[in-house]
């Protein structure tokens, strides 16, 4: 009788822990555990300022270079399933917020996910291409300013299933303890996203409906509901936003939020970044589709997208440049070092997602030295963050060189010195807002060199715009 029920009570505790993992999609890591201290992990950042953030824990950078992906070509042939919904001409808006309230140097993009729908705030991430969520129930996961979005409670929730042809377009977790079966209806799709230092998310691939604000040609305004957009719905994140709820990737690979909605809004989108100084309240747009008006009709500067090269990484959007200026004096920086190197290192991306800027060596070196020689009437001052950094207590408008980047097409970025330089409170300091990357990575156009600008990805044209604005008046 006894070993009767020893036997029993064995077999209800396994069905208990089956159905444990059922519950989070079959998507639990074996032997992973909640990592302590987690306010030490940040957004996904490159080894070479690994220690710049351990000092200073407020500048991140989001440059994902992923291994190669042996995965098919699968989005021609299924966007017109994934997107059912029939829309209309117009543009999508979403309110873009900086993240400075929360203690970030990121950009926060207010979206509408689920049904009925739940507000969330994802960071505005040109650099990586999967849209995730941190849902309920959450197993290792950050601190969020809104509750856990809970997919039980959502009408439109779908989760993909491993015989999904959708699901091949994600890795699954390392060390599964169920894989997942191609031959299984029934059977989640887990997904593993991996970024630059080992941070990652793990949860369940699915489906969901997301509203927008879509705007008319005529100015009428609506929202909609845009159905069947994919989107990780994260249940162990290694990663802290401090208070954001996820990522929302806007890379050029199929998972991308840009790509669903090529089919629907056109290939476009564009944003225009706030100063973190504008205000609390101080908010813009991001569009998706092509809009005139955001930069108020004044012409646009366009570059060439490079992509017809090989071992580019499918995710982000790489930019030749030429040559850059300081303070109207062209550096002389070996052309090879803005070319993108057989291993598929070198280049220069553009990533809302990363804060600064970054450039390779010999490059970077030559830009401080050329700051270091053109700055005057401030004093040099010492600063652990920073390799550049002098005093300017009492000073409202920087006397700085500018910055330029000339493209290899004959366009050209001017960069203010407010965009040049961070300024620092109550210390009065300001320091150059440019940083060293490893050679073995690529050089980087952060946000903080966007700010006031309207930055326009026309990705049926291969191109990138951008233009003056005072980003707060949109």
């Amino acid at each position: 009788m006894a070993c009767k029920i020893l036997c029993l009570s064995l077999l209800l505790l396994l069905y208990l822990l089956l159905r444990s993992f059922e519950e989070t999609g079959g998507s639990a890591i074996a032997g992973e555990h909640r990592i302590r201290g987690t306010n030490q992990i940040r957004t996904p950042r490159f080894k070479a300022i690994k220690q710049n953030e351990e000092k200073n824990n407020q500048f991140s950078v989001t440059p994902r270079r992923k291994k190669p992906n042996d995965r098919p070509e699968l989005w021609p042939h299924w966007h017109k399933g994934l997107l059912p919904y029939a829309g209309h001409p117009g543009l999508l808006t979403a309110t873009v917020t900086p993240g400075v309230n929360l203690g970030m140097n990121e950009y926060l993009v207010d979206v509408l996910i689920g049904t009925p729908p739940k507000r969330r705030s994802l960071i505005l991430d040109t650099g990586s291409d999967l849209t995730w969520i941190q849902c309920a129930p959450c197993r290792d996961c950050f601190d969020q300013r809104e509750p856990y979005f809970d997919p039980r409670r959502s009408n439109s929730f779908q989760n993909i299933s491993c015989h999904d042809t959708r699901c091949r377009l994600v890795k699954s977790p390392p060390d599964l303890s169920r894989p997942c079966d191609a031959n299984d209806s029934t059977q989640t799709c887990p997904y593993y996203y991996n970024y630059g230092d080992s941070s990652h998310t793990t949860g369940d691939f699915a489906a969901e409906t997301f509203t927008f604000n879509l705007t008319s040609a005529t100015g009428n305004s609506e929202f909609v509901r845009v159905k069947n957009l994919i989107f990780g719905c994260g249940h162990r994140n290694r990663v802290n936003f401090r208070g954001a709820s996820g990522m929302l990737g806007l890379g050029r690979g199929p998972l991308s939020f840009s790509t669903q909605l090529q089919y629907l809004y056109g290939n476009a989108f564009s944003y225009c970044l706030v100063d973190s100084n504008a205000g609390r309240n101080a908010t813009s747009k991001l569009v998706f589709g092509s809009s005139r008006n955001l930069s108020g009709h004044r012409p646009m500067n366009f570059t060439s997208f490079v992509t017809k090269r090989p071992n580019l990484d499918e995710t982000f959007y790489y930019l030749q440049i030429e040559s850059v200026s300081v303070g109207g004096e062209v550096l002389t920086i070996p052309k090879e070092t803005w070319e993108v190197s057989p291993d598929g290192s070198g280049g220069t991306v553009i990533d809302s997602g990363a804060t600064l800027s970054f450039f390779i060596e010999p490059a970077y070196e030559i830009i401080r030295e050329a700051f270091a020689k053109k700055v005057r009437g401030y004093p040099v001052v010492e600063d652990e963050r920073f390799d550049l950094c002098y005093r300017a207590s009492g000073k409202e408008e920087l006397d700085m060189p500018e910055f330029r980047i000339a493209f290899d097409d004959g366009a050209e970025w001017n960069f203010p010195a407010e965009n040049v330089f961070m300024r620092f409170e109550p210390e009065g300091i300001v320091c150059l807002a440019i940083l060293r990357i490893d050679n073995d990575w690529f050089s980087i156009i952060g946000n903080y060199q966007q700010k006031n600008f309207h930055v326009l990805y026309d990705r049926g044209e291969s191109r990138l715009g951008f233009t003056t604005m005072r980003c707060a008046d949109v």
